[in-house]
C-alpha cells in the first residue's frame, strides 16, 4: 500500500514544456536518448493506462480510478468476465434465496385448500448461503472503494448506501441466528434487491431518470386525486341512503362510507369494475349512467393517457441526457487514452502538437479486449493510413468505429461447378421456395384446426388419431426435405448464419425424433389407431405435442412479412438492450412480495377453517364476484412465488378489487393502501415507462426503415446508446480537457 501510495504521488504524465506560439504543453524531452530501465517501465505504465481508458470508454464507464500499475491490474481483474460472472451469480443466488426460506415456495400448488406443508431449510442452511454472498460484497466494495480512492469514495452515494446496507443486513444475520431462526421480520431480505440495483449503471441511470421525471408525474397524479375526490363526494351526495330500502343497492355495495366509494372509483378509474358499478343506479334511472361516463372519460381516457404522454415526454428527455453523458464518458476515456500515449518516449520531441504513433497504438489494441469486428476496423484503418503519427482529432474518429452499428454479414452461398447444381441452388435459395413453405405450413396449421374442431366433443376413446398422425407424417417430412434443400442452396454456415433458420431447423429436427419415437412405440399409423399407453406419454399426448410444436413452427413466417419483423425486432431490442427496466421491475417485485409476506401470511384461510377469521356468511352462500366465489385461493401471500403472481395480477387490474375487497376482510381495512401503492407504482408508473421506451424504440426504427433500403445480407443491431446517437451532441476539446485536469489520479500538465 505504502509503494502504491508513492507511485500516486508522482506525476503520471511526465511535466510538460510550454512551446511558444501554442496552447498545448509538451513533454520535456531532456532525457529521449536514454532508453534507461525507468524509460522502459514508464512506457509500460503509459500503454497499461491507454489500455484501460479505451476499455473504460468501450463500457463507458468512470476513468476516476486510480491509475498506478497495481491498480491497473487489479481494476482489470475486477472488470473481467470472470469476477463480474461471480458477482452476478452470488446477486442471483442472494435473489433466489427468497424461494427456498421459510416460508418455502417449494410445493406443487399455491391453493391454500389443497398445498401440503412445504419443506422448510433447517436454521443455518440458508443463513450460510447468505454469509458467503455478504463475504462476497464485502470484497466487492472494497475494491471498488480502494479503486476510486477514499476520497471520491465519500462522494459516491450509491458506495456508501452498499457500505450501510451490508451492515444493516449482517446486523439482521446475526439477530436472525441468535432467536434460531424463528423471527417473523427479517430487515435484510428486503435490502436485497439493493445489491442488483448498484451492480449495474444503466439501472442506475434509469432509476435517477425515473426520480428526475416524479414531480411531472407528481402534478398529474395530483389532478387525478381531485379529480377522484371531487367525484367521491358527488357520488356519496347522489347515492345516499333513502328511505326505500330497495333502492339502496347503489348506497350499499359501493358508495357505503367514504373508504369504499373512494375504492368504488378508483377502480372504476381502471374500468376493472365497469359496468358493474353502475348497474344498480343504472336499472333505476338512465340518467345516472351520465355521471359513471363523465367520470370514465376525464379519469381514464383523458388524465391516464396525459400521465402517459407526460412521461414519455419527460423520461425521454432525462434518458437522453443520461445517454449524452455515457457519450461523454466515452469520450473522454478515448481522450485520456490519447494523452497518456502522446507522452510515450517515441513522440517526436519537436513536434509542434501532441501526436501519438501509430505503432504505440496497435500495440494498445493488441491488450484491449474489445469486439473483435471493431478491433479488426480500427486495425484495417491504421495499417491503410499513410500517417506514421496521429493527432487528437484523428485518435478520436479511429474510435468512432465504436459509436456505429453492429453489422452482421452472412458468409457467402457455396460455388457449385455442375451445372444442374447451379439451377438446384437458384431454384431453392429464391425466396418463392420460402413462400412455399409458408403456404404449407399454413396448411398444416389449417389441418390441424380441422382435426380438433371434428374431434372437440369426442370423448378419447371414440378418438381416431389415424388421420392426424398421417397428415403430420407427411408435413413433417416435407419440412425435413425443405430444410435439407436449402441447406444445400445456402451452404451449412449461410443457413445457420440466419436465425429463422436456425428456428425452423430445430423445430424440423425436434418434430423428426418425436415422429420416429412415435413410430417406434406405437407402430405406423393405420385406420383405428388407438393402442394402449406404452412409455412416458401416450399416443394423444405426443401427438398433441407433435402439433403444438408444428403451431409454433409457424411463426417462421414472421422474417417475411416486413411490418410484422419490424415489431418482432423491436420487442427483440427491448428485451436485450431494456434490461435494466427489468431490472428494476424484479427490485419492485421483489420488495412489495417480501412486504406483502410479513402483512398478509397467513391471512388467507380456506372455507373449511372459516372460524379463525372475523368472516360471516349469510347462509352459507357466497356473493357473486367476491375471492370466495372465484376461487382466487391460490392467490395469497403465504410464500414467495405466490406473492409474485399475486402481484402479477393486481398489476394487470383485472378484477383487482377482488383483492382489495378480500384482504381488507381478511387483514385489515388498510390493506387497501399496500395495493393501490403497487398499482401506482407497476401499473401507472412502470407500465407507462415501458410504453414510452417502447414508442421511443419503435418510432426509431420505422425512421431507420424509411432512410435506409434494407439488405438481404447485412443485419443492423443497435444498443440503448446507439438509439439517441443522432440527436446527441459532441463534447467540446475545452470541455474534455477541463475533465481530465480535474481527474483525482492523473495529473496532467498542460
Amino acid at each position: 500500500m505504502e509503494a502504491g501510495a508513492g507511485a500516486e504521488a508522482e506525476p503520471l504524465l511526465r511535466p510538460r514544456s510550454w512551446r511558444t506560439g501554442r496552447g498545448l504543453w509538451r513533454a520535456g524531452g531532456g532525457d529521449r536518448s536514454g532508453a534507461g530501465d525507468g524509460t522502459g517501465a514508464d512506457n509500460d505504465l503509459y500503454i497499461n493506462q491507454a489500455v484501460v481508458f479505451i476499455e473504460d470508454a468501450i463500457q463507458y464507464r468512470s476513468i476516476n480510478h486510480r491509475v498506478d500499475s497495481k491498480s491497473l491490474w487489479l481494476y482489470r481483474w475486477y472488470y473481467s468476465r470472470t469476477c463480474q460472472w461471480i458477482l452476478s451469480l452470488t446477486i442471483t443466488i442472494i435473489l433466489a434465496l427468497a424461494f427456498v426460506e421459510k416460508p418455502s415456495s417449494l410445493t406443487i400448488t399455491s391453493d391454500v385448500r389443497y398445498r401440503l406443508p412445504a419443506w422448510n431449510p433447517p436454521c443455518g442452511l440458508t443463513e450460510s448461503i447468505e454469509l458467503l454472498c455478504f463475504l462476497v460484497f464485502m470484497v466487492d466494495v472494497s475494491v471498488k472503494s480502494y479503486l476510486i480512492g477514499w476520497e471520491e469514495f465519500w462522494k459516491n452515494k450509491w458506495l456508501v448506501a452498499y457500505i450501510l446496507t451490508l451492515i444493516v443486513s449482517l446486523t439482521d444475520w446475526i439477530v436472525s441466528l441468535s432467536f434460531f431462526c424463528t423471527e417473523n421480520v427479517r430487515i435484510r431480505r428486503i435490502l436485497r434487491p439493493f445489491f442488483l440495483l448498484q451492480n449495474s449503471s444503466m439501472m442506475k441511470k434509469t432509476l435517477k431518470s425515473i426520480n428526475s421525471t416524479l414531480p411531472e408525474m407528481a402534478s398529474v397524479l395530483l389532478l387525478l386525486a381531485v379529480h377522484l375526490s371531487l367525484f367521491t363526494m358527488f357520488a356519496m351526495l347522489l347515492f345516499a341512503r333513502t328511505k326505500d330500502g330497495q333502492q339502496d343497492k347503489e348506497w350499499v355495495v359501493y358508495f357505503r362510507n367514504l373508504p369504499e366509494s373512494l375504492t368504488s372509483l378508483l377502480v372504476l378509474l381502471t374500468t376493472a369494475n365497469n359496468p358493474d358499478v353502475m348497474i344498480p343506479a343504472y336499472s333505476k334511472n338512465r340518467a345516472y349512467s351520465i355521471f359513471f361516463i363523465l367520470f370514465t372519460v376525464l379519469g381514464n381516457l383523458f388524465l391516464m393517457n396525459l400521465l402517459t404522454a407526460i412521461i414519455y415526454n419527460q423520461f425521454r428527455g432525462y434518458l437522453l441526457k443520461s445517454v449524452q453523458s455515457s457519450l461523454f464518458r466515452r469520450r473522454l476515456g478515448i481522450r485520456a487514452a490519447f494523452e497518456v500515449l502522446s507522452s510515450l518516449k517515441e513522440t517526436p520531441a519537436n513536434a509542434q502538437q501532441s501526436h501519438v504513433s501509430t505503432g504505440a497504438l496497435l500495440r494498445v489494441l493488441q491488450k484491449v479486449e474489445m469486439d473483435f469486428r471493431c478491433k479488426q476496423a480500427i486495425m484495417r484503418s491504421l495499417t491503410t493510413c499513410s500517417c506514421d503519427q496521429l493527432s487528437a482529432v484523428q485518435f478520436q474518429k479511429l474510435f468512432e468505429e465504436l459509436d456505429k452499428d453492429a453489422i452482421r454479414q452472412h458468409p457467402p452461398s457455396p460455388e457449385y461447378q455442375s451445372h444442374f447444381m447451379q439451377k438446384m441452388q437458384v431454384a431453392f435459395g429464391h425466396p418463392y421456395f420460402g413462400y412455399v413453405g409458408n403456404v404449407v405450413a399454413l396448411a398444416n396449421i389449417v389441418s390441424i384446426c380441422v382435426v380438433l374442431v371434428m374431434d372437440a366433443d369426442k370423448q378419447p376413446s371414440e378418438r381416431d388419431d389415424y388421420f392426424l398422425g398421417a397428415i403430420n407424417c407427411f408435413f413433417i417430412l416435407y419440412y425435413l426435405l425443405e430444410m435439407l434443400l436449402k441447406i444445400l442452396a445456402m451452404g451449412l454456415k449461410r443457413y445457420l448464419s440466419y436465425p429463422s433458420n436456425r428456428f425452423d431447423g430445430l423445430l424440423t429436427v425436434i418434430l423428426l425424433v418425436l415422429e420416429i419415437a412415435t413410430f417406434a412405440v406405437y407402430k405406423f399409423p393405420h385406420p383405428g389407431w388407438r393402442p394402449e399407453f406404452v412409455g412416458l406419454l401416450s399416443l394423444w399426448d405426443m401427438v398433441r405435442l407433435v402439433n403444438m410444436l408444428i403451431v409454433f413452427r409457424f411463426l417462421r413466417i414472421i422474417p417475411n412479412m416486413k411490418f410484422m419483423a419490424l415489431v418482432v425486432t423491436t420487442l427483440l431490442d427491448l428485451v436485450k438492450n431494456l434490461r435494466a427496466f427489468a431490472g428494476i421491475l424484479v427490485v419492485v417485485f421483489y420488495t412489495f412480495a417480501l412486504t406483502g409476506i410479513m402483512l398478509f401470511k397467513g391471512a388467507v384461510v380456506p372455507l373449511g377453517n372459516i372460524s379463525a377469521v372475523n368472516t360471516t356468511y349469510d347462509n352459507s352462500t357466497l356473493q357473486c364476484g367476491t375471492y370466495e366465489q372465484l376461487e382466487y385461493w391460490p392467490n395469497n401471500f403465504d410464500d414467495f412465488a405466490a406473492a409474485v403472481v399475486t402481484l402479477w395480477d393486481v398489476m394487470v387490474v383485472n378484477n383487482w378489487q377482488v383483492f382489495l375487497e378480500a384482504f381488507s376482510r381478511y387483514s385489515s381495512p388498510w390493506a387497501k393502501i399496500y395495493f393501490v401503492a403497487w398499482w401506482l407504482i407497476s401499473s401507472v408508473i412502470w407500465v407507462n415507462l415501458f410504453v414510452a421506451l417502447l414508442l421511443e424504440n419503435f418510432i426509431h426504427k420505422w425512421d431507420r426503415r424509411c432512410h435506409r433500403e434494407p439488405l438481404s445480407d447485412i443485419e443492423y443491431q443497435r444498443t440503448v446508446e446507439l438509439m439517441f446517437r443522432d440527436v446527441l451532441e459532441e463534447p467540446t476539446e475545452e470541455e474534455l480537457m477541463e475533465k481530465l485536469h480535474q481527474h483525482p489520479h492523473l495529473q496532467l500538465c498542460r
